[in-house]
């Protein structure tokens, strides 16, 4: 997957419609959420409201700044070939048409991942290095800009609690976190609050 630079933006190339699904399909095991409709089948639906899907992890895990976009087609892939090989131990038949993993029950689908992350598995570091960008999405939103992520109603940061910034853009907080201002600031700070 190469990415295009256009008008000094980095534009993503979309990724095939099995290997969306499957990248989705993962990311809503490791946080679910509501399918966007009724033929929805990458998203299991064991959740309300937005999971990882919707909190743009695919969008993230394109982000060349994970380091891992060139190699999702490849962990589709391999996260595939695991999922047959599972159905097969687990004498389950999978819909053929769609990718193995997304075929798999919920279920299946975080029994298959628990024993991907477990210590000792040969590509351990893979599957947890994805699930922690999945993570990253919600969470985080570090593919975001905040203030935008939050105006648009962000599943993650909502979730969470995240407060809006203020008319100014800025973070203020009423209350000091150890229930009193720990130090004076620095005669010349500025009002932005950055040393002179």
């Amino acid at each position: 997957m190469e990415d295009e630079l256009q008008d000094g933006k980095y534009l993503q190339t979309p990724l095939g419609e099995n290997v969306t699904m499957t990248l989705e399909a993962y990311a809503d095991t490791i946080i679910p959420g509501a399918k966007r409709g009724p033929g929805d089948r990458a998203i299991a639906g064991v959740a309300t409201g937005g999971g990882a899907v919707q909190a743009g992890a695919l969008e993230l895990l394109q982000w060349d700044a994970t380091g891992i976009h060139d190699g999702l087609e490849d962990l589709a892939r391999r996260v595939n070939a695991h999922a047959e090989a599972y159905a097969a131990e687990q004498a389950l038949r999978l819909d053929p048409t769609v990718p193995p993993f997304v075929a798999l029950a919920y279920e299946h689908r975080a029994s298959l991942i628990q024993r991907l992350t477990t210590p000792g598995h040969p590509e351990k570091e893979f599957w947890v290095l994805l699930a922690l960008f999945c993570n990253m999405a919600f969470d985080s939103a570090a593919h975001l800009h905040t203030a935008q992520a939050l105006a648009d109603g962000h599943p993650g940061l909502v979730a969470m609690g995240i407060p809006s910034p203020d008319a100014d853009g800025l973070w203020r907080f009423e209350d000091f976190g150890y229930g009193r201002a720990l130090a004076d600031p620095h005669p010349d700070t500025t009002p932005t609050g950055s040393p002179a």
